[in-house]
């Protein structure tokens, strides 16, 4: 059986910058005890006879041949563009001089 104390309740808390009245460390002490039984319970389990798994289900990962096509030319892409320059889209500067 797993005890946690109000120190490492408070702990906790503190790396989780919570701040929690004493009833909340009290029924946290009595949450963590019982997660960290119920772990524990499981922990007891005979696995020996299962064989280690990456995944529950037998799955195969459907993947489409890799081919290289040809991509739509330059300036269909700049068509519809707002502003273009050298053959490029031409966007409004994000930074200042200040964020250089």
């Amino acid at each position: 059986m797993a005890k946690v104390t109000r120190e490492e309740v408070e702990h906790i808390a503190n790396l989780a910058r919570l701040q929690i009245s004493e009833e909340e460390t009290i029924e946290m002490q009595d949450t963590l005890e019982s997660i960290l039984n119920f772990a524990n319970h499981i922990d007891t389990a005979d696995t020996s006879s299962i064989e280690p798994t990456y995944h529950v289900l037998d799955l195969q990962n459907v993947l489409r041949e890799d081919k290289a096509i040809e991509g739509i030319p330059q300036e269909l892409a700049l068509k519809n563009a707002k502003e273009t320059e050298d053959g490029q889209f031409k966007v409004p500067s994000i930074m200042n001089e200040e964020d250089a």
